[in-house]
């Protein structure tokens, strides 16, 4: 038995290491003179209790002093999603390609929003592209939600249905596309203090 407990430990130990090293990779960026730490691609066992899953009520049990819902790793990669649309969102900026820029704006806002769902509810939230109504859902402040339906116009589908792919272009200018990265980096600043302080 005190083998299993060892193990046990061992593993949260584990697990506890791969959220900390996803946690400094997604402040700090990847090193290009340093190997990229390891991060399990496993949702770790013990970070939250499903009461429908766990008979046993140590199993599952969280590994900080409160319980949680939430997927604190689904959280975190999808916040890390978030992050990358937000990096290519600047590449397409400086390309001159603006309304794939604040596409990538209002993917980054998605994702970082259904981030926060994941942290707060362990599954994603349901809405219909409307990213206001998103925020809404989560939790996020009024300003948050405001920055939000900034971007909401960026979906393609709803954007398509009124601007011809051939001229998504010329419809957003420089100044535009550059007023949306920021509206998109506000709501990933809520998000990740959100999600990287779970």
């Amino acid at each position: 038995m005190s083998q299993k407990q060892t193990g046990n430990s061992a593993d949260s130990n584990s697990d506890e290491n791969d959220l900390e090293a996803l946690k400094r990779l997604l402040v700090e960026g990847v090193s290009l003179d340093q190997p990229v730490p390891s991060v399990s691609p496993s949702p770790a066992p013990g970070l939250f209790k499903r009461d429908d899953d766990d008979e046993d009520s140590s199993i599952g049990a969280p590994l900080t002093g409160t319980q949680t819902d939430g997927d604190v790793q689904g959280a975190l990669g999808l916040f890390a999603e978030a992050a990358q649309d937000m990096a290519t969102a600047g590449v397409e900026l400086g390309l001159g390609r603006h309304f794939a820029c604040a596409d990538f704006c209002n993917q980054a806002a998605e994702k970082a929003a259904q981030a926060v769902s994941l942290l707060r509810f362990g599954r994603r939230s349901m809405y219909d592209h409307d990213l206001r109504a998103l925020g809404a859902l989560v939790g996020a402040p009024q300003e948050i939600q405001d920055e939000m339906a900034t971007l909401t116009p960026f979906h393609p589908e709803s954007f398509y249905a009124d601007t011809p792919p051939e001229e998504a272009d010329e419809v957003i200018n420089a100044e535009q596309a550059s007023g949306y990265v920021q509206s998109a980096r506000h709501v990933l600043r809520w998000a990740r203090n959100i999600v990287l302080n779970a």
